[in-house]
Order: C-alpha cells, then structure tokens, then sequence
C-alpha cells in the first residue's frame, strides 16, 4: 500500500512542478539542446555530456526544479519512514527508506549549493556529490540495519 501512495504523489509532485513552474517542459528541452561534450576540469582530455551554458535562465529553471523535486521527495520520504514506523514495516524496507531521506536531502543542498547559489555551476562537482551521495545513503542503510540487529537481540 505504501508503494501505491509514493508513487501517486510521485506522479503528483511530477505534475506539480510542471504546474508552478513557468514554461518548464520547454527550459528543460532547451536545457538539454544546449548538452555538448564538455572538458572535466583538472582532467585533460576528458570530455564528457554536459551544459555548453550552465548559467542560463533555463538552466537555473532546470536546476529550481531539481531542488524542489529533491526537497518535496525527501519531504514526504520522511513522513513514509513515520508510517513505516508506525505500521511496524520490515528493517530494510525503514533502511531502504532512511537511506533514500538522506540522498533526497543531500540533493537538495548540493543542487542549491553547486548549481543555483553560486557565480558558476559546478556541473561535474554536482555529479561527484551524487556520487558521495549515493555512498552515503548506502551508509546510512547500514548502520540502521546493524543498529537494529543489535537492539534486536
């Protein structure tokens, strides 16, 4: 039932986004016509996809929603942690969770900190965080499972 309701608001929130946000669908097409392969800093001779123009007011559109999607997510993952909580879900699926309450989380800072509030995006910066992100919420569904297993005993 819980997998029901996420993706309904899911959906929604998809919905909602596109509905507050002026023009999205075409920023996020023109975002995307504006992809070439591009160096990585500090990397010579490696190129990869990404914004030839990361600063442009389509761009920064693109990066507002990703931020909001993130936030909103991580939002309403907390409140579904609370139900699995409070409906005595198995551990991984409250790990599974948790841990994606911290990805969602931290996609919203770093989409904040490294696309939208400073003088330059950091388009390959906010990749390696995704990364770490991705560690991290790993990470985090660990040390919930081996903190439940002991309690447990």
């Amino acid at each position: 039932m819980l997998s029901a309701v996420s993706a309904g608001f899911f959906l929604v929130l998809i919905g909602m986004l596109f509905a507050t946000i002026p023009n999205l669908f075409d920023k996020t097409v023109a975002f995307f016509r504006d992809f070439n392969l591009i160096q990585v800093p500090h990397l010579e001779g490696v190129f990869l996809p990404g914004p030839q123009n990361p600063r442009t007011i389509d761009a920064l559109a693109v990066y507002s929603a990703i931020e909001r999607f993130s936030l909103v997510w991580a939002v309403f993952l907390t409140a579904l942690l609370g139900a699995r909580f409070f409906l005595n879900s198995p551990r991984r699926s409250k790990a599974e969770n948790l841990g994606n309450v911290a990805f969602w989380f931290g996609t919203a800072y770093v989409a904040q900190n490294l696309l939208i509030d400073v003088d330059s995006t950091d388009w390959f910066g906010f990749w390696a965080a995704i990364i770490v992100l991705i560690g991290v919420s790993l990470t985090v569904r660990a040390i919930f499972l081996a903190a439940a297993k002991l309690i447990s005993r």
